[in-house]
């Protein structure tokens, strides 16, 4: 019979961890880092949904996403007034180039919740009132932030307010789809309609004037319940189309309508409904 002596492999041991060599010899060894390829890493990426950073909202940027775009005006612009609106993303603006092609009216991003001021607000601001425009200024709400009259305070301290020159537009509020969460703000209707109205009464008492309200007939009716209280107030309609469309309840007509982001030059463009004097109507107030 053999002897086994201390410390000396079995042979029933040195098989198993011959088989077991074998077996691992046949498998790759893949890194952890490498578990994904660098493809699939991309892909990934590419197609998850992103959150834009905070204070680089825009007048209309879900107008295509949530209500898509269909053409444009028709008919010739001898009843209406062709006007632009700007924010940061689009730099120092060649108003020139915009005034000699007609457009006579511009508003301006100044604000946003009470974190954000635009850095080109100064050259896109003055730049279009130095060629001869009538300008005014837009703030970009976020009701999940602060309250209403907290952030009409902000807009007017930040370049929101009006003056009785003939040519100063008052502050618009721009209320539209949440490009940073939930559409309605985290907000109920009636919560939404007393956050908007706490940002109009406070900006009536800060600078005399009815602010413009900026939005699309589809947030208004998801996010207000389609109130229809607040007509006083000059209504900014958003539709890319060939209409403004359906307008939200308690207005008759439009004041001013976003009918495109992809036109000459800064890409927003807007229609004032009616001629130059009634622009300078609205500012004179």
């Amino acid at each position: 019979m053999p002897v086994h002596r201390p410390g000396s492999p079995r042979p029933r041991r040195l098989f198993l961890a011959g088989a077991l060599i074998a077996v691992c010899a046949l498998v790759p060894i893949t890194p952890a880092s490498a578990a994904q390829s660098p493809d699939a890493t991309a892909t990934t990426s590419a197609t998850a949904p992103t959150t834009p950073a905070r204070g680089t909202a825009r007048m209309g940027m879900g107008v295509v996403a949530h209500d898509g775009q269909d053409g444009l005006p028709t008919g010739t612009r001898a009843a209406q007034t062709e006007g632009v609106d700007v924010a940061s993303y689009q730099g120092n603006v060649s108003w020139t180039t915009l005034w000699n092609s007609g457009v006579r009216w511009s508003y301006n991003k100044a604000s946003e919740g009470t974190y954000y001021t635009n850095p080109y607000f100064s050259q896109q601001y003055t730049g279009s009132y130095g060629v001869g425009m009538i300008r005014g200024a837009y703030h970009f709400a976020t009701p999940d932030t602060t309250s209403g009259a907290t952030q009409a305070n902000y807009f007017v301290d930040h370049g929101g307010g009006w003056s009785a020159d003939g040519r100063t537009l008052p502050g618009t509020l721009d209320i539209e789809w949440n490009p940073y969460g939930d559409s309605c703000y985290g907000k109920t209707a009636s919560g939404m309609v007393s956050w908007i109205r706490d940002f109009l009464n406070q900006y009536k008492a800060r600078t005399g004037r009815n602010a413009v309200i900026y939005t699309s007939t589809s947030w208004w009716s998801q996010c207000t319940g389609n109130y229809a209280g607040f007509s006083a107030n000059p209504l900014w309609i958003a539709r890319y189309a060939s209409t403004a469309g359906t307008l939200p309840a308690g207005w008759s007509t439009y004041t001013m309508w976003q009918y495109t982001s992809s036109g000459p030059t800064v890409g927003d463009h807007d229609k004032f409904n009616g001629a130059l004097d009634r622009v300078q109507a609205l500012a004179k107030g």
